[in-house]
């Protein structure tokens, strides 16, 4: 099967990374980023540690790894409304914390909305552009507030 798109072709930009470090342990960085997404606007509907349950089940020895699902109601309404309910399949927007070294926290996004407009999940109009935009601004404003 042939991909929609070329991925080599994409930048940051196409897929709304957003990505930062903070000097602090992983559990006070999980807090710290549920607390500031909370504070821009996002609810945290689902949450859980990846590398908890792949070290216990696969004995994988991983290190630490969270992810926070954030979810905006307003826009999450919105985008379902914009893609005839498929949307759905992406949510939550996920937020990624994990550990570089003891003290030191990756904190990783994407848009799920940018990505759903690139591979036809959504459409390429005004109405998800507006949306694009709306979930853009919000983690833009969690990322500088972290």
């Amino acid at each position: 099967m042939a991909l929609p798109i070329d991925p080599t072709q994409l930048d940051d930009e196409d897929v709304g990374v957003k990505r930062t470090t903070l000097d602090m342990d992983h559990e006070a960085a999980v807090e710290h980023v549920r607390e500031t997404f909370l504070d821009a606007g996002f609810g945290i509907p689902v949450e859980f540690s990846p590398s908890e349950l792949l070290n216990e089940k696969v004995d994988a020895d991983r290190d630490p790894y969270y992810v926070l699902g954030a979810c905006n109601p307003a826009v999450a309404d919105r985008a379902l409304d914009a893609t005839d309910d498929r949307m759905g399949g992406l949510f939550p927007c996920n937020v990624v914390v994990w550990e570089e070294e003891p003290g030191t926290q990756t904190v990783y996004h994407v848009s799920i909305m940018r990505i759903a407009r690139l591979v036809g999940l959504a459409p390429d109009d005004e109405t998800m552009a507006d949306i694009v935009a709306d979930t853009g601004a919000l983690a833009e404003e969690a990322f500088e507030a972290l």
